[in-house]
């Protein structure tokens, strides 16, 4: 699906020099001994910032509260000081490795029961490592907060009597398949680990990707995950946040029960800053499994936080965001160039400021003459530099989205242990828009010349495999072999183990409060007499609105042979008015802090609009612009096409999406539900201007359209708002004929090949039924719950945990209004392919026979039933949650009905439907791998083999 953004709605990266707030520090403290508050920070009314108050434990430990009463969830994130920067040469992926390490049990918590104890509570979590750090975080009901800080501070305390050799192995089997997945079979995998070791001298702490080399994960034990682990996993080197519905005098009380008796690790100081330097030009060379050429050049510039950051991220604003930028101006809409960008790089330690262009397939594919291009582009930036105009749309979208990002408690804790971890400042959100306002076309200009006119840079040509003539300029810098230090091997006593003393018992996980039940907003509802209809809710946390138009006009309405016509649609109608260019629109739209997108889906075209509430009347006025008088230009339409077909050969070349495209054939083989839901590059290119213009005139119109309103607006504001729709007239859009859909009998192996690819993707599918909401769809998808719904799953664990054949397998059913399939899925290591088919047939053959355990039943009760907490916390959870009572003209407590079927179902209600759904021999299986090494392989399950042919 082709998405245009008319307005840029991600924040650029906002740093500028810290402004320290004076402690506020009563004469008589009530806090727990050991604990020391370092700060407060109260709201400012009309001011977007986060409250907080700032404390540090005895032994080093920096905690942060931000009190949040609207939902009832709590955020808990633990962000340590480390990440690939700290690793050592030779030991590459540590902080990456030990990430995964983190979930595997500590002393009082057994194996796999993080995921397991916070999933069973209704709760999310992860961890996240980049090049400066590592954060592990969960969202949970907020009755849940005392055994999320007991979790957290275990495997802080009490991991290493808990690690094995065997999970050490199992984990690095993991992160290979991770690095398998996400690098080595991904098309443009590799570009930044050539780009690292090319703009970094060797031994440089960002010269290696934080995933690391395998080589280096093959050559060490678990003991040197210990010694890593004892070097920078102190509480001194880490910044426990929590925010969300929480008791800040209880909240201290626990934190400092369960973390202030860990002992401070080794001292850690900060990093030197270390931008690179290059010496002399570097072109660089990748091959690749791609079609597109890619063109990336980088100059170092400076590092996180230094004094000219806000003005090169508006240099990359300039060059290279939206529609009113230079590179898309020069290049994308001149159509030498499929995308082009800018934007700036920053870490720690070291920035770099990259622009980019990815050539078209085919004959127009060299990069030579867009290398000129884009380098002539920066030479009519310096002629004419940047005016004052444009400024400010940077600095109104600035401003914008600084509101937007309070819009969620983990977007607030997040930014809170971003900022206090690097800059000991948490709220830096005011200092942040200081730095952009004071962005001049001279510092802009200024940027511009100290780090990218004329300074060396590296040049990194990604071309198809054989076709180096292609590149951008002979590449004349090769990695050379890493020079590694031999390797020492550590041994137990060399382990210097710290122990917390207790005067509890850890191995007692904390009792749970009374359980918290989520309120459903409350609903209103507009009835259009043109046939529109409107359900909205009154969300006044922070002053935005989200708005989202839905007309009949998906993929579904196109006929057959016009596969792509939605999308296409949908992308003219973000393109010029009859009033306004692009660029104008673009333009008034960032002034606003504005974004309007325009979206085509299976069954719908939605018109979503985000904005403050102050700016929504101008917003709208732009959206009723864009509903009634689109321009629908021939010059506009031919360079639209062009890059939607190319961006159907970028997707179209993924592995994931050759397994889904496999899917809907082998499912759905011979009707409609077979197609492309992006089209395919013959029907695209039969499209014609007049195509677009009968689907607007027959799709676009108020019957049947299904508007959605969250945001800090009345009711009565909204009809106000909204009288353009009110007095809009249409006629209804044709009515969809469905399509009878042939059972499959013999099981097969449909077999799709890529060549060389390092992984294979395995699935195996079925038909299902079309969505219910409470029915028998809803049912089964309790049932496969613990088969394959949740990362304690028995696929899950079966594949990743136990075997360590991939880095993660899951299973789900899928359906819309008309059809459905239950799919199996695993990306897994080409030489473990047949294994995984093996195991994945076990695992349903088991489940479907014997269904579930008394215990497995237990957890489904309790994880599922206390998710609705965390479900519509943010307008546009809402505005999802609001959009499926429309669609599928569900029950307004729908989710009540839920829950109330979660408590009462029978176990052997779902275990029936788990025999009569997953049973593995009336499952398809898909492979989509190498086939000259996999179908010798693949006739070994004496299952018939078909070579599948994907419809592009």
């Amino acid at each position: 699906m082709r998405k245009i953004w008319l307005g840029a709605f991600s924040l650029v990266a906002l740093y500028g020099c810290a402004s320290n707030n004076l402690p506020s520090v009563p004469f008589f403290s009530s806090l727990p001994d050991g604990v020391t508050l370092v700060e407060e920070v109260d709201a400012q009314p009309g001011k977007a910032m986060i409250p907080y108050s700032k404390y540090e434990l005895d032994n080093g430990l920096t905690v942060i509260l931000s009190p949040d009463h609207s939902d009832p969830l709590v955020h808990v994130d633990v962000t340590y000081h480390v990440g690939s920067a700290r690793e050592q040469v030779g030991k590459s992926g540590f902080a990456h490795f030990f990430e995964h390490m983190m979930f595997q049990g500590s002393e009082n918590v057994g194996d796999q029961q993080h995921f397991k104890i916070i999933t069973e509570a209704g709760g999310t979590l992860n961890g996240t490592t980049n090049r400066d750090r590592t954060n592990y975080f969960e969202t949970v009901p907020s009755n849940q907060l005392e055994k999320m800080l007991w979790l957290e501070s275990d495997r802080m305390g009490f991991l290493l009597d808990a690690v094995s050799q065997r999970k050490f192995e199992i984990q690095r089997d993991t992160v290979k398949n991770e690095r398998a997945q996400n690098y080595d079979n991904r098309p443009y995998g590799l570009m930044w680990e050539k780009m690292g070791e090319a703009m970094y001298l060797e031994g440089h702490p960002y010269s290696w990707q934080t995933i690391g080399y395998v080589e280096d994960l093959d050559r060490v034990d678990v003991n040197d995950l210990k010694a890593f682990f004892l070097r920078w996993y102190g509480p001194n080197n880490a910044v426990l946040t929590i925010g969300g519905d929480i008791d800040t005098k209880q909240t201290l009380e626990w934190v400092n029960k369960y973390f202030g008796s860990i002992p401070a690790g080794p001292e850690v100081e900060q990093a030197p800053k270390q931008p690179a330097s290059l010496s002399e030009d570097r072109y660089v060379t990748l091959e690749d499994r791609i079609q597109q050429p890619m063109l990336m050049i980088g100059w170092p510039t400076k590092y996180n936080g230094a004094e000219e950051q806000a003005s090169l991220n508006a240099l990359a604003n300039v060059l290279g965001s939206g529609a009113n930028s230079l590179l898309y101006q020069k290049l994308v809409k001149t159509q030498k160039a499929v995308d082009a960008g800018a934007f700036q790089d920053c870490a720690e330690l070291s920035c770099t400021f990259y622009v980019y262009a990815m050539a078209p397939s085919g004959e127009k594919g060299a990069l030579k003459p867009l290398y000129q291009e884009l380098m002539q582009t920066l030479a009519e930036f310096e002629a004419k530099g940047v005016d004052d105009k444009r400024l400010e749309q940077i600095t109104g979208m600035a401003e914008a989205n600084a509101v937007f990002a309070l819009q969620s408690v983990r977007g607030k804790v997040s930014q809170l242990a971003s900022n206090e971890t690097f800059f000991n400042t948490p709220d830096r959100i005011q200092s942040q828009l200081e730095q952009i306002r004071s962005v001049t076309p001279e510092s802009v200009m200024d940027a511009y010349k100290t780090y990218v006119n004329g300074h060396h840079k590296v040049a990194l040509s990604v071309v198809p495999r054989g076709k180096t003539d292609l590149a951008a300029a002979p590449a004349n810098f090769v990695t050379p072999p890493r020079t590694l230090p031999e390797y020492q091997k550590i041994t137990d006593d060399q382990l210097a183990y710290r122990k917390a003393d207790d005067d509890f018992d850890r191995s007692v996980m904390p009792e749970v409060a009374e359980g918290v039940k989520a309120q459903m907003p409350d609903l209103y509802r507009l009835y259009f007499d043109n046939g529109a209809e409107l359900l909205g809710t009154v969300s006044s946390e922070t002053p935005t609105v989200q708005l989202e138009i839905s007309f009949p006009a998906g993929e579904r309405y196109v006929q057959r042979g016009k596969e792509g016509l939605a999308n296409l649609t949908a992308a003219m109608m973000q393109e010029a008015t009859l009033d306004s260019s692009l660029e104008e629109l673009e333009a008034k739209l960032n002034k606003l802090g504005s974004s309007i997108s325009i979206n085509a889906g299976n069954y719908t075209t939605s018109i979503s609009v985000s904005s403050l509430e102050k700016n929504l009347t101008e917003t709208l006025t732009l959206v009723e612009e864009i509903l009634f008088k689109p321009a629908f230009r021939e010059q506009d339409f031919e360079r639209i096409q062009k890059q939607m077909l190319e961006g159907l050969v970028y997707q179209h070349q993924k592995p994931s999406w050759l397994a889904s495209q496999a899917t809907r054939q082998v499912l759905f083989s011979g009707s409609v539900y077979q197609r492309p839901t992006d089209g395919t590059e013959a029907s695209v290119a039969k499209l014609t201007l007049d195509d677009v213009k009968a689907f607007y005139k027959q799709h676009y119109t108020p019957q049947g359209a299904q508007i959605v309103v969250v945001g800090d607006i009345s009711k009565r504001q909204v009809k106000q708002e909204l009288a353009f729709i009110d007095s809009w007239q249409g006629e209804v859009a044709p009515l969809l004929r469905p399509q009878l859909v042939k059972p499959l009998a013999q099981q097969k192996v449909f077999l799709v090949d890529k060549p060389g690819a390092p992984q294979s993707v395995v699935r195996m599918v079925r038909q299902g039924l079309p969505f219910d909401a409470t029915g028998e769809v809803y049912l089964t998808q309790l049932a496969n719950f613990n088969l394959a719904g949740n990362f304690n799953s028995r696929i899950n664990q079966n594949l990743r945990e136990d075997k360590g054949y991939t880095y993660g397998a899951s299973g789900y059913l899928a359906s819309n209004r008309e059809v459905g399939a239950i799919v199996y899925s695993a990306q897994v290591r080409a030489d473990s392919t047949i294994p995984s088919i093996l195991e994945m047939k076990k695992e349903l053959a088991q489940y479907s026979e014997q269904g579930m355990t008394d215990d497995e039943m237990k957890f489904l009760r309790l994880a599922v039933g206390q998710q609705d907490a965390l479900k519509y916390e943010t307008p546009s959870q809402k505005a999802g949650l609001l959009n499926s009572i429309l669609a599928y003209s569900l029950d307004e407590d729908y989710l009540k009905q839920r829950n109330e079927i979660v408590e009462s179902v029978k176990k052997q209600t779902l275990d029936e439907l788990a025999n009569k759904w997953f049973n593995p021999d009336e499952y398809q299986i898909i492979v989509v791998g190498d086939k000259k090494t996999l179908k010798p392989q693949l006739e070994s399950l004496h299952i018939p083999i078909e070579e599948l042919e994907i419809i592009r």
